[in-house]
């Protein structure tokens, strides 16, 4: 049965053998030589770890630092991308409101040219229109403000738009605006 010893017997203990026999001193001066070697060995390894660590932390968060800020730049470029678009149509509209109207039907035609170049901006920005009478209604979509009843027309049909409904891919932008049949 191997009987456990505390630290200081096993000192001791140590301390007899290195007095009793000279050549065991040497061998226990070479392990102490290399006890100490290994131990600075680790506490050099566990600095360098440590050091990694640190650099990690900081990459990680100059990371978190630069995608927020191109997270809030890509936002105020979308911003300017958008109204760019829409400068135009502006201009536009001061063109029109400076003319003196000496013809109606002219200015109609005009006017009519700018719906259709806003009608155009808007299509290349991906937003579509929808909302027509006779399609059938759908809560996601529609917008039921008013409903009639028609027997020409079959149920939960839309009867007339009030205002049209415009999607940006799946994402409704606004709903379109109907009077439904019951």
């Amino acid at each position: 049965m191997a009987i456990k010893m505390s630290k200081e017997q096993s000192k001791k203990k140590a301390a007899e053998e290195v007095t009793e026999e000279p050549e065991t001193s040497e061998v226990t001066e070479e392990k102490a030589e290399a006890a100490q070697t290994a131990e600075e060995k680790l506490t050099e390894e566990i600095k360098e770890v440590k050091d990694s660590l640190l650099r990690i932390m900081a990459e990680y968060d100059n990371f978190r630092k630069r995608s927020q800020k191109e997270k809030e730049a890509v936002y105020g470029d979308s911003k300017a991308s958008v109204i760019a678009e829409f400068l135009p149509l502006y201009d536009n509209f001061g063109r029109a409101e400076s003319q003196e109207i000496t013809d109606l039907d002219s200015y109609k035609k005009g006017i009519d040219m700018i719906y259709s170049q806003f009608g155009e901006i808007l299509k290349k920005l991906g937003v579509e229109e929808f909302g027509e009478t006779g399609d059938k209604f759908d809560p996601n979509i529609h917008n039921a403000v008013m409903h009639a009843e028609d027997s020409e027309m079959p149920d939960s049909t839309v009867q007339e738009v009030f205002s049209k409904g415009y999607k940006l891919g799946d994402r409704i932008v606004r709903p379109a605006i109907v009077k439904v049949v019951n």
